[in-house]
This record gives structure tokens, C-alpha cells and sequence, in this order.
């Protein structure tokens, strides 16, 4: 009965270990799963290229041109970004440091992936281990959903210091589906957790009681020959 309270905690972290894993692959390989993207309707010069659309992912900026192709950097940890109109008297730079957090995400989609393997076991010790594991991948997840938003925020506010482009940046699929990956293993880790006490619950019960309590008044009863 203990353990079909832990198969909701099994699934929490099944599913948090897909969305954590795709949001990993982000950017170059799943475009639609970036951090955050800028809309630029009045055209800007990104990385040397014309564009009207800037999406940035865990491992590469893509961008979109007034034709309507895609063009994504080379993949790699740390990139930078450069914004500027057309005009190029009115730039601005995404450093490295601003991308650099987002190889957080693989490693918590290793932990979660560790946290799920561990709750199929039905050992306490296990189990218990389960259960903080996934705390680990909760609190790993919120670091990298952290490095998120901070990108997203710097994003917006450095692109409307572009004169002419009228930037508009809003989150990506990716930021909401690390949110839903930090909600899962938040609650797969109670889960887990209550799962294994309701085990050891069970099995204190298990125990016949080994000696039966005599009532107050018979202890003063003269034993009858």
C-alpha cells in the first residue's frame, strides 16, 4: 500500500526528467524550446546578421531574417550576443557570463534522471536516498530556472537601449518548462518522502503485541485454589 503512494513520485520525476531533458537540448537542436526570444520589427543587426527575430538557448543563439531563415551559431558553452540597428550607431553586447549559467540545466536533468532510478527501488535506505536525491534536483533546477530569468531580464532591458529596433522580449517555452520541471521534482521529493513513512508506519504496525495488559482492579483479586 506504501509503495502505490510512492508510483505518483515515479511519475513527477519521469516527467520532470523529459522536460529538463529537452530543455537541455534547447537551442540549435529544438528551436522552439529557447530561454527567451526578442521580437525586432524594425529590423536590427544581430552577430553581423539582419534579423527581426533573436532566439537564445542553453547552447547557441538562433535568428531568424526578414526572409524567414534560421541561422544558429556554433554550439558551445558562454556565447555572446551583439544587438545594433541598422545604422550601427546604437549597439549593445549579451557577454558570456549571461549564457555561461545555462549548462546548469544538464546537470540537473542527470540528478533528476538519478532521483527516478533510485525510486523504483523498495528499499527504505533507497528510498529515503531517493527522496533527498530529488531534493538535489529541485534545488539544482531552481539555480538554473534563477539563471533564466536573469538572462531573460538582461535581455529586455539591453535591447531597448537599442535605438530604432523596438525590441520586444518575452519568455520562451523553455523558461516555462523548467518551471514545471522545479514543480515536479519539488513534489515527487515529498512524495517519495511520504511514501517511505507511511512504510515505516506500516511495518511498526506489523509487530503482534507481545504481552497483554492485566486491568488495575484484577491485580488486588485473591487467587482462587
Amino acid at each position: 500500500m506504501a509503495r502505490a503512494f510512492c508510483i505518483p513520485g515515479i511519475i513527477f520525476l519521469l516527467c520532470a526528467t523529459v522536460l529538463s531533458f529537452l530543455v537541455s537540448i534547447s537551442l540549435p537542436f529544438l528551436p522552439a524550446l529557447d530561454v527567451a526570444r526578442t521580437h525586432l520589427p524594425g529590423q536590427a543587426i544581430v552577430n553581423g546578421q539582419p534579423v527581426t527575430e533573436l532566439r537564445v538557448g542553453v547552447w547557441a543563439p538562433c535568428t531568424y531574417s526578414p526572409s524567414g531563415d534560421r541561422i544558429c551559431a556554433t554550439s558551445h558553452h558562454g556565447y555572446s550576443i551583439s544587438i545594433s540597428n541598422v545604422n550601427k550607431d546604437s549597439g549593445v553586447v549579451i557577454g558570456g557570463g549571461w549564457t555561461r549559467g545555462l549548462a546548469i540545466h544538464p546537470v540537473a536533468t542527470a540528478v533528476t534522471f538519478i532521483a527516478l532510478l533510485l525510486s523504483f527501488s523498495t528499499h527504505v535506505t533507497v528510498t529515503l536516498l531517493a527522496s533527498l536525491v530529488s531534493f538535489l534536483a529541485a534545488l539544482l533546477t531552481l539555480i538554473a530556472f534563477a539563471c533564466d530569468i536573469a538572462l531573460y531580464a538582461f535581455l529586455k532591458h539591453k535591447a531597448k537601449e537599442v535605438n530604432d529596433i523596438r525590441a520586444n522580449t518575452n519568455t520562451a517555452p523553455g523558461f516555462w518548462l523548467t518551471f514545471v520541471a522545479l514543480i515536479l521534482t519539488l513534489l515527487a521529493g515529498c512524495t517519495v518522502c511520504f511514501g517511505r513513512r507511511k512504510d515505516r508506519m506500516a511495518n511498526a504496525s506489523a509487530y503482534p503485541m507481545t504481552e497483554k495488559k492485566t486491568p488495575f482492579w484484577q491485580r488486588f483479586r485473591r487467587n482462587r485454589v
